[in-house]
Formats: C-alpha cells, sequence, structure tokens
C-alpha cells in the first residue's frame, strides 16, 4: 500500500544524521493501517517489516502456509476485532452483536454451500481447537480412537502423548505400508476388529495421496465406530474440486482455513444436521469461550473466494505445481515418499544426497527458502522434508518455475555447508520470488 505523506515527511526528516536510516521507520506497505503503526511504534513496525521482507524476497514453502487476499486481510483489520460475541447468532452473552451475528450467519451458511454440509461451525481458533471440540462432542474419557501413528503422518491431536487427545483416550495407531508409502487398508481393519475403537480418525499433515474415504467409512460402520475426518490439509483443494471431499462419508470433518483455502488462520467443523447442537455445545462453551469475530468475517471472505471458479482453477495448479516440484526434485536425486503426490503437498527424503532432514531444513534457509522438516514412517528415526506448492502457485508460478526452485533445492542440499553458495543462492531465490507478487494480481510489496 502506498505510504502516506506524513509518513514519507517523517522518514525523510529522520536520515539528517549518518546512523538514522538504522533508526528510521520501515517504509509501511503491507496493509492500510501499516504507516499509523510506523509513526506509532516503529520498532515493531520494523518487526513486521522485516517479515514482509523475508515472505517476498524468499521462497515459502511451508505446506500449511499460503498468502491471504488483501480483502482477507481487509477483514482481519476491521471493527469487529474489537468485538466480544460469546454464544451463537442471536443468543449471545454481550450485547451489540448484530454485525457480529450477520458476520457468522454469511460464513457459516457459505460453508455449507461451498462443502455441501448440513451445518458448520466456523468459531474454532484453529484446526487442533476444532478436532478437539469433535471429541469432546463425541467421546468419553478412555474411549479407544484408532489414528493414523505421528510417525506416518498423524497429528499431535491424534494421540500423542505430549497433546491433551493421548492423554484422555486410548489412542491405537495404524501405519502406512513400507514398501509403498500408502496406508494399509488392511491393517486398519484389523486393528479396528481388534480393538473396537470408539472412533476412527482420517487425516494426516504429511502424507501426499487422498485417502479413501470410502473404505474408511465402511471400516467404521463394520465395527460401529464414529468416523472422523481430519482435513486441515486437502480441505482447500476439496473446495476448488482438485481433491474428493470427505463430507458425505465422515460423521463430523475438522478443517482450518488457512492453508491451501488461503483464508484466515483459524478452524471449523463440518458435519450433518443431526450433530449441529451436539457440535456446537463442545465448541462453545466446553472448549473455548467467545469466537474472534474478525476471524469469522475473515472466514466468510474466504470462502467466497473459494466459491469462485477462479479458486477452483487455482487449485488445480496447486496440485499440478505440486507433481512438477516432486518430479523435479526426484531427478535431482531426493528421494520422495509414496513415489509423488496428488495433493499440495511433498514428503521428500534427502539421505540421497547425504544429508538429514534437520541439517536439509536449515542449508534450504540460509538460501532462503523455507520449508519443514518431518518424520519419515520407516528408517531408524530419520527426519524427511514436507514441503508444500500452495503459497507459491497463488504467487503466481507454475511448472517451469517449479523446475527452476528444484534446482535450487538441490543445489541448496549439495552446497549449503558454504557460505558463498549460500549467499549466491540466496540470490538467485531473491530474484525469483521477488519477480512474482505475493498474491497474483497485486504489486510487489503489497
Amino acid at each position: 500500500m502506498p505510504v502516506t505523506d506524513a509518513a514519507d515527511a517523517s522518514a525523510r526528516g529522520t536520515r539528517g544524521t549518518p546512523d538514522a536510516a538504522d533508526q528510521a521507520p520501515p517504509s509501511p506497505a503491507y496493509g492500510p493501517s501499516a504507516a499509523a503503526l510506523a509513526r506509532q511504534d516503529p520498532e515493531l513496525a520494523g518487526v513486521l517489516d522485516a517479515e514482509r521482507r523475508r515472505q517476498a524476497e524468499g521462497l515459502q514453502l511451508v505446506a500449511a502456509e499460503n498468502f491471504a487476499s488483501p480483502a482477507v486481510l481487509a477483514a482481519l483489520a476491521s471493527p469487529l476485532a474489537d468485538k466480544y460475541a460469546e454464544g451463537y447468532p442471536g443468543a449471545r452473552h454481550h450485547g451489540g452483536c448484530e454485525a457480529a451475528d450477520e458476520a457468522e450467519r454469511i460464513a457459516a451458511a457459505r460453508a455449507r454451500a461451498l462443502f455441501g454440509a448440513g451445518h458448520a461451525n466456523v468459531q474454532p481458533h484453529s484446526g487442533s481447537s476444532a478436532v478437539l471440540a469433535a471429541y469432546a462432542a463425541l467421546l468419553r474419557p478412555g474411549d479407544a480412537v484408532l489414528a493414523l501413528g505421528l510417525r506416518h503422518g498423524g497429528h499431535l491431536t491424534h494421540g500423542s502423548p505430549a497433546n491433551l487427545s493421548g492423554r484422555c483416550f486410548d489412542f491405537t495407531a495404524y501405519r502406512t505400508d513400507p514398501e509403498t508409502g500408502l496406508i494399509d487398508y488392511a491393517q486398519v481393519r484389523e486393528l479396528a476388529r481388534e480393538i473396537r475403537p470408539r472412533a476412527l480418525v482420517c487425516g494426516s499433515i504429511s502424507y501426499p495421496r487422498h485417502p479413501d474415504y470410502a473404505a474408511f467409512r465402511e471400516i467404521a460402520d463394520e465395527v460401529g465406530a464414529l468416523l472422523i475426518v481430519d482435513a486441515a490439509h486437502p480441505i482447500g483443494l476439496v473446495a476448488g474440486g482438485s481433491a474428493p471431499s470427505p463430507v458425505p462419508y465422515a460423521d463430523v470433518v475438522c478443517a482450518t482455513t488457512h492453508k491451501v483455502l488461503r483464508g484466515p488462520r483459524g478452524g471449523m467443523l463440518l458435519c450433518g444436521a443431526e450433530l449441529a447442537e451436539r457440535m456446537d455445545r463442545a465448541v462453545f462453551p466446553f472448549t473455548q469461550s467467545g469466537a474472534q469475530m474478525h476471524t469469522v468475517a475473515a472466514k466468510a471472505v474466504a470462502f467466497g473466494e473459494a466459491a469462485t471458479a477462479d479458486f477452483s482453477e487455482y487449485t488445480g495448479r496447486v496440485v499440478m505445481n505440486a507433481r512438477a516440484l516432486a518430479g523435479g526434485l526426484a531427478e535431482r536425486g531426493v528421494g520422495i515418499v509414496t513415489g509423488g503426490t496428488d495433493t499440495h503437498l511433498i514428503v521428500a527424503d534427502p539421505a540421497p544426497l547425504g544429508v538429514d532432514g534437520r541439517a536439509a531444513r536449515a542449508r534450504l534457509a540460509a538460501a532462503g527458502i523455507v520449508l519443514d522438516s518431518c518424520a519419515l514412517p520407516y528408517g531408524d528415526g530419520r527426519r524427511g522434508l514436507r514441503l508444500g506448492a500452495a503459497a507459491v502457485t497463488t504467487q503466481g508460478m507454475g511448472p517451469p518455475e517449479m523446475a527452476a526452485v528444484a534446482e535450487l533445492c538441490a543445489a541448496a542440499l549439495l552446497h549449503g555447508p558454504h557460505p558463498d553458495a549460500a549467499a549466491r543462492l540466496r540470490g538467485r531465490v531473491r530474484e525469483l520470488a521477488s519477480a512474482f507478487p505475493r498474491f497474483a494480481g497485486t504489486v510487489a510489496g503489497e
């Protein structure tokens, strides 16, 4: 966004001394209120400007991240940020909730229409909050639950002893096949018959293939279990028609509203009308208090964007780019778990290039390439890399750029320990990233 004349004058007025440039407020270029922040709190404005530059000058390959649109960001910065609204539309515990009620009604209606769900709760603060609320609605402490093992791509809320889920419920893990890396449905069925779980959880944070929701539904029905789908990662692809929908098969779908969906950081629950009241009570008042109404409004904006033909085309390009990036990495000697991807994310093993996941992530970060390390299903505790194509696709990159990204990644993995090599690679990364604004259709730096 343009800097105001007053902010320009203030910045120019600080440049009379030799070290004034270091003390001057940064050029605010990331939102309509940035100039005011730069004047009032230049220290924090500098922190935010540094993050803006980091995002603009590097390659953002974190699979769980994306760039929200200017419209979504505007809703986040709206007056609803100041509003308490405990409860639900028409039944709030605070006065003055007319606008909050309307924003939530719009968000929930758009979510129902987008995903074909009988009910949508858009209040959860995160995907984890949504999962824990689903457990609260459907389970009792000590209930048996069957979920994907953490080393095989499961989430902390899928039974980690470090998480409330692992302390409250009796989780058993199913695994992926050691040869193919794919979910072993025969083993899922065998374990379900053995432990007779109250719930079967389908979902992961680092599984690059589409789950067979019909198979999970069949197994759940055979043993009398509820089916909870954690669709935090694929839900954006589902919205755009680039991934199968879990909604027709699941008792409840838990999801995030960022990632490929490209909304604000937050969560939601989708279910049939028969579970609506239980889900709503589990969110409020059982697991969280007031909703963040500015975030709910931003979710409504994102759902509206996701209902367009442009978004559908975008999700198709995300999958195309992820496949191109996986292929480019494989050509350069990086191992690709499951041999490829159906989604926005890739799980890679850098061991063939002589580096483990944690060291690989550090080498890539030194070159300005940001991604995650993750557990690999098998291999004596080795870690791999988890990367995604959502953010770079939002920037407008395509398969030719994915080939360049793969080349840069391989070069960083091979030569990353050498500072001079890392500096040269960082320059190339900056050149590529700077050619593509954070959100296609905006000018660089917005």
